[in-house]
């Protein structure tokens, strides 16, 4: 059968993205060229190509990205305090913009007419994939399967997926007992489907076999869950606590020293910080490490207008746009320059302690940044200020609440009084 064409798969080996290879070459006759992105997940590259090549993809192309991961995405979201509804630290959509970016130009060096992806119909990251091909080649076609009713009518859910893989030769370690879907990188681990979807019951002991440097989250989203794996058990952690120091300039850690080792690639430290993370259980619960100490280091140099109005508009509409796949966008152009500016003086050192699940901040400095001064902040000097500065700053904020005093009386209100008393 003649080819429709070459296709660039974004193909992880799990059950999902075999499925879909083996179906695009014997079900629709395409020339499938697979594209794996080296994100930082504990992978066995060498089965992965094998396990391509022998069910019939035409080439298999593995693009280290963790470096560029690191730099261009995590980087900033640190420097962004980047956070979704509150809580989510956006682990997943931080990884699209530079696997989407690299799948792209595979395709456009193998000579693909079309690009592909395992995305499910219900999710997001099938608009972060989608958005980010078509920004970066307005031309390309895309192959969804799981929108395509001749694939969602057939495959209903991962067990029908076992069913087919088991028919069809195709080796997966997902089983019907265990049909969890897994997204790892370098940032976390999240998990979703199986008994995940029940929002009432904890997660399995055994799930957490990896560590996550940002975050635990977990959100319920239609009807299934998200969960982000990690870390030793804390209660079984070090006795003692370790030190660790990061250095940041602009915003973004430099340096990591920590055990007499020191960090300055960007790489190399955001994987020791995890080696640590892991070893104490940290990574579960509540944000760690690099975005504890940066948050703490900007409350010492970071002018308290521009960090305001940074949280306000900035941390909530960057985490918009990459939650929603909107990375390649004028608006998180536009956004993020805000945010640079807003970093250009987080320079400094934080120290803290990590142990049993926790991090302890024992210390903060700046050799550079000046806004905080220890003579004029101590209660026992009054250098460069005046007590009697305070009695015109509070009269002049005092005129417009007199007058609103005032109304209130005159319509019977009394402020002095709390709302559960009877006003006379």
């Amino acid at each position: 059968m003649a080819s429709k064409g070459k296709v660039c798969l974004a193909y992880s080996g799990g059950l999902d993205t075999s499925c879909i290879l083996q179906w695009l070459i014997h079900d629709r006759g395409y020339d499938v060229v697979c594209f794996l992105a080296d994100v930082g997940q504990e992978e066995d590259w060498d089965q992965v190509r094998v396990k391509a090549k022998k069910l019939g993809a035409s080439k298999m192309v593995i693009t280290d990205l963790r470096k560029e991961f690191v730099e261009d995405l995590c980087f900033r979201a640190i420097q962004c305090n980047a956070q979704y509804e509150g809580r989510y630290l956006l682990g997943t959509s931080l990884a699209r913009p530079v696997i989407a970016r690299a799948q792209m130009k595979v395709a456009q060096e193998e000579g693909c007419q079309f690009v592909s992806h395992g995305c499910t119909g219900k999710g997001n990251d099938q608009c972060r994939f989608e958005l980010a091909f078509l920004a970066i080649d307005p031309k390309i076609k895309i192959i969804a399967p799981w929108r395509i009713p001749e694939f969602f009518e057939r495959f209903q859910g991962r067990n029908d997926l076992l069913d087919y893989a088991a028919k069809m030769g195709i080796p997966v370690t997902s089983t019907k007992a265990k049909p969890y879907s897994m997204d790892d990188n370098i940032a976390h681990c999240s998990y979703e489907s199986g008994q995940l979807e029940d929002p009432s019951k904890p997660p399995p002991p055994d799930m957490w076999t990896r560590y996550e440097i940002f975050a635990f989250h977990q959100k319920k989203v239609l009807r299934w869950r998200l969960m982000c794996s990690s870390t030793n058990d804390p209660m079984t952690g070090p006795h003692t606590p370790q030190g660790v120091t990061i250095q940041f300039e602009k915003g973004i850690p430099v340096k990591v020293g920590s055990d007499g080792k020191e960090y300055t690639d960007s790489l190399e430290l955001f994987i020791a910080l995890n080696e640590i993370g892991k070893l104490h259980g940290i990574g579960r619960i509540d944000i760690v490490e690099l975005r504890a100490a940066h948050l703490d280091l900007e409350g010492l140099v970071m002018d308290g207008k521009v960090r305001s109005l940074r949280d306000q508009f900035v941390t909530h509409s960057w985490s918009q746009i990459l939650y929603n796949g909107l990375y390649f966008s004028p608006e998180r152009e536009f956004v993020e320059n805000s945010l640079l500016f807003s970093q250009q003086r987080v320079n400094g050192e934080v120290r803290l302690q990590c142990y049993r699940g926790n991090v302890f901040i024992v210390g903060r400095s700046s050799d550079t940044e000046k806004l905080y001064s220890e003579e004029e902040s101590s209660m026992d000097s009054l250098e460069n200020f005046s007590p009697v500065d305070t009695t015109g700053f509070i009269n002049i904020n005092a005129i417009r609440l007199k007058k609103y005093g005032l109304q209130k009386l005159e319509s019977g209100e009394n402020l002095g009084k709390s709302r559960g008393q009877t006003i006379k």
